[in-house]
């Protein structure tokens, strides 16, 4: 499939590009008239001038050649060397000639080589008696247009009567070397303009398609579950169509939120009321002492059950309706992890568990104190249920890429493979090894939302040796917003 890009540059350096290759084509084509009329404009001053010497010598009605002839052959012997701009001249190229009244040759600068023929069919000689305008063009090779010889003629006048014709000749090929170079500086300078029509349409179709791909991608990572924030688009039809987006991406998570989390809630809250429902339904009858006793604390226990699910709830909810953090600080892991390890004691105690913090390198990031700390000791009360009575938890804090990776690990059974996908998940829990219970299975989901509104990521994996490594990877300086 082409990309919008691609399509889009092709069509403007399609449509630039003939707009430039018409205009090149144009110049080409229009170089050498321009250069013939300009050759042949100062042909008319030098035949006019040339027929006026020769109409102030004229006496008796006769037409006098010698001096012309005279000037011509002195100027035929002297050599010369002009360089005009790249071209350097080094011989005269150009041929007069004289005719009477009738149009017969007098005088050809050409050797006398025609002198004696009868030209009076010729253009430039019968016009020019006629009183008019005459100029002709021959080619001696009817399929070279460079082999003109461009003819330009002035009346013999003398006392208002035409008399004679003078013709000055000059071959179009003396022109030929500065149509090259003509040709070659329109002809570099359309590259030129070529690869900067490329460079251009590249830019244009980047310019115009950038945005698109931005909103592309956003959209695709919505769809994918990810959160990331709303493009910024400047202001234009793009921007309004990414707001759109969002507001729709708003208004849909909304809904799918609140369903799920009453169908999740309700299943949850399902087992906790049906135990206390059967403890007060046995409770009406008469029953001995101790086994009361049981079913109350058996209603009391599923009354705080059904409490800490809706406590975590509410804090889980409040946490992904957040887009930014709040109360950022500089926060010291090492010194935070030393300070939950110390407030946990008691639960590690329990188990006889040993907490080992390694590898603390230096690593103050800054972040939202509460959340990283909540995330941290949520990670923590994972690895005390399901490792080992007498094992080892060890947590180590190091520095990669702007990032401080916290590494907490137990030594317990691992997660089963068909978990792995779940873990995550709001609700979802594994049973505890030593009580064979669960917990409310928002753990897990509040780290991930602690993690995202942060920039960061959890992650967990099974160790070789067995039990779980939950990683918490941490920007030291997260962004702005990641919604």
């Amino acid at each position: 499939m082409i990309k919008t890009r691609t399509r889009l540059m092709i069509a403007l350096v399609m449509l630039c590009g003939l707009g430039l290759y018409l205009i090149i084509h144009w110049i080409l084509e229009d170089v050498r008239p321009r250069y013939l009329e300009s050759m042949e404009e100062s042909m008319v001053d030098m035949a006019t001038l040339l027929a006026g010497y020769v109409s102030n010598q004229v006496s008796d009605g006769n037409i006098p050649v010698d001096d012309l002839r005279a000037t011509f052959n002195t100027a035929k012997k002297q050599t010369f060397s002009a360089r005009i701009y790249e071209m350097t001249k080094t011989q005269i190229n150009l041929r007069v000639y004289v005719t009477d009244r009738n149009g017969v040759v007098l005088f050809d600068s050409d050797g006398g080589r025609d002198e004696g023929k009868d030209y009076s069919r010729w253009n430039d000689v019968a016009r020019t008696l006629q009183g008019k305008y005459g100029a002709r063009a021959s080619r001696s090779d009817p399929n070279d247009p460079m082999t003109a010889l461009l003819c330009v003629a002035a009346p013999i006048n003398v006392n208002g009567e035409i008399i004679g014709v003078l013709t000055v000749c000059k071959p179009t090929e003396s022109v030929r070397l500065f149509l090259d170079l003509a040709q070659r500086d329109v002809t570099v300078l359309g590259a030129v303009a070529a690869l900067a029509l490329v460079l251009i349409a590249a830019m244009t179709s980047f310019w115009i398609t950038w945005p698109i791909e931005k909103l592309t991608h956003y959209v695709r990572a919505v769809r994918d579950g990810k959160r990331l924030a709303p493009p910024r688009l400047g202001h234009n039809e793009i921007s309004a169509l990414g707001a759109a987006f969002e507001e729709m991406r708003i208004a849909l998570e909304g809904k799918q939120y609140v369903e799920e989390y009453v169908q999740t809630l309700t299943h949850q809250m399902k087992s906790p009321l049906s135990a206390i429902r059967g403890a007060a339904e046995l409770l009406e009858e008469d029953l001995p002492l101790e086994e009361r006793r049981r079913f109350t604390e058996n209603i009391r226990s599923e009354s705080v059950r059904i409490q800490e699910l809706v406590d975590r709830m509410l804090q889980l909810s409040a946490l992904e309706n957040r887009k930014h953090l709040q109360d950022i600080e500089a926060v010291d892991i090492a010194e935070l992890l030393t300070d939950i390890l110390e407030t946990l004691q008691p639960i590690f105690s329990q188990k006889h568990l040993n907490a080992h913090l390694l590898d603390t390198e230096a690593s103050t990031i800054h972040c939202e104190r509460f959340l990283v700390r909540q995330a941290i000791i949520n990670l923590l009360h994972n690895a005390v249920d399901f490792s080992r009575d007498r094992g080892s938890v060890i947590i180590s804090v190091k520095m990669q890429n702007d990032h401080v990776v916290i590494a907490i690990s137990d030594d317990g059974h691992g997660i089963p493979a068909y978990a792995f996908d779940k873990v995550f998940d709001r609700f979802y829990s594994l049973q505890r090894p030593d009580t064979g219970k669960k917990s409310s299975g928002l753990g897990l989901a509040f780290v991930r939302e602690a993690a995202a509104l942060h920039g960061g990521q959890i992650t967990l994996e099974n160790r070789t040796e067995g039990g779980v490594t939950a990683t918490l990877t941490l920007p030291v300086n997260p962004p702005q917003s990641v919604f």
